[in-house]
Order: C-alpha cells, then structure tokens, then sequence
C-alpha cells in the first residue's frame, strides 16, 4: 500500500511536468507546420493521449478479458467528457469555436449512435471491428479536408489563440518536447493506473466495472493533462479538440481491438447501461455549446454540471451488485 500511495504521488507530478512539455511541442508544431490548434488536438494530441487506451484494450482482448477493454472504451468516453472536461472547465473557461459546433461535434455524436448500431446485439466480432476501423480512416480523411478547405465565414475561433503561450524554440527542439512529453506521459499514466489497481485490488468488483472505474480514469489521465495544460496556455481549440478526438478514437480504433483480436459478446450492462450514458452525456455536450451566450463560452457552471454527472455516474456503477 505504501508503495502504491508513493507511486500514486510521482506518477502525478511526472504526468503534470510531461503534460506541459507535450503541449509545448505541439503547438510549436502546429504553428511551424501551418495546421491549426483544433487540428492538432483532434489529431496528434487525441491519439497520442488514447494510446493507453489502446494498449489496455488490446492486453485485455488477447488475454480474453473483453469486457474490460468495452468497459475502458465507454468509460474512458465518459470520463473525457464528464470528469476530463469538467474539471478542465472549473480551471480555465473555454471559448468554442463555431465551427466545432457545426462540424465536429455533430460528427462525434453521429459516431456515437453509429458505434451503439454495431453493439446492440451485445456482440463484438470481426465485421464491426473492421467497419470502426474503416469508419476511423474515413473521418481522419474529413479532418484533412475540412483543414485544406476551410470556411472562413462564421467559422473564426472564439478564443484568442493569438495570446496564447507558444515558446520560441526550435522544431527539432519541438518535436523532442512532443515525442518525450508523450513518452513520459504514457509511463506516468501506467505507473498511476498500476497504483490505483493495487490500492482498489481485492473489493470483489468485475471486470467490467474496474473497466469503467480504474482504468478508465486512469488511461484518460493523458487527456486531463493535456487538455488542462493547454487550457492554461490559452490553447483552446487544442484543449477541446483532443476530448472530441480522442473520444473518436475510443470509439473507431479502441473498440475496434477486441472484435478484431478476439470477437466475443459483451456484458448486457455496456449497452444497457453505459453506452446511453455516454451518448447522453455527448448530447449534453452539444447542448451546452448550443445554448452558450456570444461569444460562445463553456465556463465554470457546465464544468459543475458535467462533473456532477460524473460523480453521480461513478456511485451508480459501483453501488450496483
């Protein structure tokens, strides 16, 4: 226990330090390559921070614990939304872009329903991973189109990038904060997961609980770090395009793993329970955007309300036999 407790207070400091080195590099990056800040959240950063989600999934699959890798997936999404931009909102308030309104965030949602059309039957096999694999290749095709041809009428960003921290180092400088970050990043997210797994080892809960619970929480650490890392820096469209990124990943690329390694049925409980959840929270989401006041901010009371939700979530599922 002692050990864990000292793991638990390093892994913190380690993912706090790597979070701002990453951020750093990525948006030197972005100015030095002519991609926008919503570009590289919704890509580099997203992915970059899902990769635990990755890794847990395919572990889970090919050691035939599916559900823990279903559970991670939906519980991660949950927690990007609910605890990662919730608590990333008490901290700094977010301008929204008005084209994240219009492009994408209808397509995470339309990705949501899409993905609970594939697991309904409670059922994961080789078809669907397939299908959300190619679904992923496609929408990484519209991010690149949308980036080549964008629209400027009504679509400017709401927040100031333009007083934004952007260091003045050089890119090879830029890439090394980017690639190390990231690696730091991943190491202290596993070291905090491993911590979290030992202290909460021996409750008797499922697998697919500790899914939605432990390593869900765990494996969206990276998202936390970054996103409230680039809100301090004033890296809005970065903070924000990385929860809808890596939730699309999760979605596309990490359910996909189990189907794809090891085609198996599912708890009753993902779909019934967790995926509503989940959908209804990435609805509240585009609601909170749509009724926000011009300039459109996400501010203080929506990061109450979204992490109420998660708090109210997390009772349900584990004061559930």
């Amino acid at each position: 226990m002692l050990l864990a407790t000292g793991a638990l207070i390093l892994g913190f400091i380690a993912l706090m330090w790597s979070a701002d080195q990453f951020v750093n590099g990525a948006a030197v990056t972005a100015r030095n390559l002519g991609m926008s800040p919503m570009l590289i959240g919704l890509t580099i950063i997203s992915i970059g921070t899902s990769a635990p989600e990755i890794l847990v999934s395919f572990m889970a699959a090919t050691s035939g614990h599916g559900d823990l890798a279903i559970g991670n997936a939906l519980g991660s999404n949950i927690a990007n939304i609910a605890l990662v931009l919730g608590v990333t909102l008490l901290i700094a308030p977010i301008p929204v872009d008005e084209r994240l309104i219009k492009k994408e965030l209808p397509l995470l949602a339309a990705i949501t329903v899409a993905s609970g059309l594939l697991i309904y039957d409670n059922y994961i096999g080789f078809a669907e991973g397939i299908a959300m694999i190619v679904a992923l290749v496609i929408t990484l095709m519209v991010f690149n189109y949308w980036q080549k041809h964008p629209k400027p009428e009504g679509l400017s960003s709401a927040g100031d990038e333009g007083e934004a921290e952007i260091p003045d180092i050089t890119q090879n400088k830029a890439i090394f904060l980017l690639l190390g970050g990231l690696g730091v990043l991943l190491a202290s997210s596993k070291m905090l997961v491993w911590a979290a797994s030992e202290i909460v080892r021996g409750l008797g809960v499922s697998e697919l609980t500790i899914g939605l619970t432990v390593v869900a929480i765990g494996t969206s650490l990276p998202e936390l770090a970054a996103s409230v890392a680039s809100a301090l820096k004033k890296h809005h469209d970065m903070a924000i395009g990385n929860i809808i990124g890596s939730n699309i990943f999760n979605l596309l690329a990490v359910m996909a793993v189990p189907g794809i390694v090891s085609p198996m049925h599912i708890d009753p409980s993902a779909f019934a329970r967790d995926y509503p959840i989940m959908t209804g929270l990435t609805l509240l989401l585009v609601f909170l955007t749509l009724i926000s006041k011009r300039p459109r901010i996400l501010g203080r009371a929506s990061g109450a309300l979204l992490l109420g939700c998660y708090i109210a979530y997390s009772l349900l599922i584990l004061t559930q036999p």
